[in-house]
């Protein structure tokens, strides 16, 4: 017990030591926490001092005075707002629903926090408003078949607003476009017709395809079927002539007892005919003269070769 009392003596002394030393690291720790930032790639910091900016710092680490600098962070990533179905009237007093999507950008940090307070919120009554102006100028037919045209419209107006705040509109998509229920009906009719249109041409096309290739095809046919039949012709011809030359090559080496010997054999054809009755033209009595003429020589013939054997016995 007489040893503990100094020690304690010793404790309480130091405790106020101690304790300052703690609440000195507590307000470094803190200090430190304020006047570090941490700034992403994709982040900016925008400082104010006693209300003005001083500067935009980032990325990397950044430090600023506690409790005299406020930082205002800014994403500079692309980010988007989706606007929901807006009921728009048409130049020609139809209503539609769209709703479309907008791409936006941060490329002035401070601009963006200094130039608005709600950026979303303002970018989405400006989208809206825009949105009935540019398609209060459009009709229904050019409304549903130019959205290309309307984005782009869209994209330059809204451009035209937002710059000032240092945000930029990289895109704007429209999603969907509803028209009336009577339209929705009077399109779905129009393209079945048109879709049975297209049917029948096309059906009208491969008939007359199919005709005028059938109508080529029997002309190809015909035209070398008549070639050859010229050919044929031809080479009939060149036949008959080279038939005709032949034989009247070699009649000129015929005697007259061949020409009787021919006529002999055109009577025996005649006469081997079935018919009862023989017309002889006026010219087959001549060939009986010849006939005559050679009989008669035979006759004279033999009649010398038996006095020449009567002689020699």
């Amino acid at each position: 017990m007489i040893l503990l009392g100094p020690v304690f003596q010793v404790l309480s002394d130091q405790i106020p030591t101690l304790v300052g030393v703690i609440l000195a690291f507590i307000i470094i720790i803190v200090f430190l926490s304020k006047a570090v930032k941490i700034v992403k790639e994709y982040e900016r910091i925008v400082v104010f001092r006693f209300g003005r900016v001083l500067a935009e710092k980032g990325p990397g680490l950044v430090l600023i005075y506690p409790f005299i600098d406020q930082p205002k962070k800014v994403d500079l990533r692309e980010r988007f707002i989706t606007i929901p179905h807006q009921t728009c009237i048409t130049k020609d007093n139809a209503p539609v629903d769209v709703d479309f999507i907008v791409y936006f950008k941060v490329f002035n940090a401070a601009d963006s926090v200094i130039q608005v307070q709600n950026f979303e919120g303002a970018a989405t009554g400006i989208a809206t408003t825009t949105l009935r102006a540019v398609v209060g100028d459009i009709i229904l037919d050019e409304v549903l078949a130019k959205r290309e045209n309307i984005n782009a419209i869209l994209r330059t107006k809204l451009d035209e607003v937002t710059s000032r705040w240092g945000v930029k509109i990289a895109n704007v998509e429209i999603r969907e476009i509803l028209p009336p229920k009577n339209v929705s009906d009077a399109m779905i009719l129009q393209m079945s017709a048109e879709r049975s249109r297209r049917a029948l041409v096309t059906e009208a096309d491969g008939k007359k395809t199919a005709s005028i290739t059938v109508a080529e095809g029997e002309k190809q046919s015909n035209i070398l079927r008549a070639e050859g039949d010229r050919q044929a012709a031809i080479l009939r011809a060149e036949g008959y002539a080279t038939a005709l030359q032949t034989i009247f090559g070699a009649a000129k080496g015929i005697d007259q007892k061949t020409m009787v010997l021919q006529y002999l054999d055109a009577l025996k054809t005649v006469g081997s005919s079935p018919s009862t009755k023989f017309i002889f033209p006026m010219e087959l009595t001549n060939l009986m003269t010849p006939i005559q003429k050679f009989l008669r020589d035979s006759g004279k013939e033999k009649s010398v070769s038996d006095d020449d054997e009567e002689e020699r016995r």
